[in-house]
């Protein structure tokens, strides 16, 4: 290494070192406290501060409660995601299409995206309300019970949730679609190619490398969601929309378990830090990841 080389390096060292002490400071820290808090039970009102090593994880290992929080989890991620894609597609090839009003469009689009998740939800509790609620007098006037009904609460929350991220999947294929030359989809029509086999061997081909990073991060923030099902059902009822995160925040401020609420945040990390991996490995092998 040449002296201008090894300046060169140091200079960016210099440059990095604030972010990463403070990524160590709010993120690094606070993490390896809760995973010791997790090895703990802590409950303050009783004066309760023992370690108790891997209880916790063992006492979730045979809980019904955690597994279907999990199961919760699983099913609202995997519907949620896939339904986002599918329709953010959708959406994105029809507004590649439209010739007039595109601005207005993507200005809904943009509005949806941009409302706050507890705003969100508000809006979908006066949309679900059983004898008002609009969604109710679509449907003919049926009385159903959108939120408190454990059959329909977790699809009312994902059709919520599906409304509200869509966008975000929408917008980022349009962005790629606008990238692909015109000539492509000439050639395309030139050798007799019709609108479905263009969409399969041209346009999905080309979109795959967002459709993956897309995946990514609508996956990572289903696992992570909890405001939505907060404020629209608290995981009820029934806890049929009882998710890991609404598991444990009721643990940690409802019922001031902290260590046996921290257990379960470790849980959600490791999970989400596992699909993240998987992913990671899949866009590598795409040349998407360093």
């Amino acid at each position: 290494m040449t002296p201008r080389q090894r300046a060169d390096r140091q200079a960016g060292l210099a440059f990095v070192a604030p972010a990463v002490l403070t990524l160590a400071a709010v993120a690094v820290y606070p993490g390896l406290w809760v995973l010791w808090l997790s090895l703990q039970q802590r409950i303050p009102i009783f004066g309760i501060a023992r370690f108790v090593g891997t209880d916790h994880f063992a006492f979730l290992a045979a809980d019904p409660r955690f597994w279907n929080a999990a199961r919760v989890t699983l099913v609202f991620t995997g519907v949620s995601v896939a339904l986002e894609l599918a329709l953010g597609l959708a959406v994105a090839l029809a507004l590649q299409r439209q010739r007039t009003g595109r601005r207005l469009a993507l200005s809904l689009l943009l509005l949806a995206w941009a409302l706050p998740a507890v705003v969100t939800a508000k809006l979908f509790e006066w949309l679900y309300h059983p004898s008002a609620g609009l969604v109710n007098r679509l449907l003919g006037g049926w009385p159903l019970n959108w939120l408190g009904d454990p059959a329909l609460a977790l699809a009312g929350l994902i059709a919520a949730d599906v409304w509200r991220t869509m966008p975000f999947v929408a917008l980022l294929c349009y962005a790629r679609l606008l990238t692909i030359p015109a000539e492509v989809y000439e050639a395309a029509r030139v050798d007799g190619a019709g609108r479905l086999a263009t969409l399969v061997s041209i346009t999905l081909p080309l979109l795959r490398s967002i459709l993956l990073v897309a995946l990514l991060f609508r996956t990572l923030d289903a696992l992570r969601a909890f405001d939505l099902m907060y404020v629209l059902t608290g995981g009820g009822p029934a806890n049929t929309t009882e998710t890991l995160t609404v598991y444990a925040y009721r643990s940690l401020f409802q019922t001031l378990q902290l260590g046996f609420g921290a257990a379960i945040g470790v849980v959600v990390f490791a999970l989400v830090m596992a699909v993240a991996a998987v992913y990671l490995r899949v866009l590598r092998r795409e040349g998407l990841a360093a």
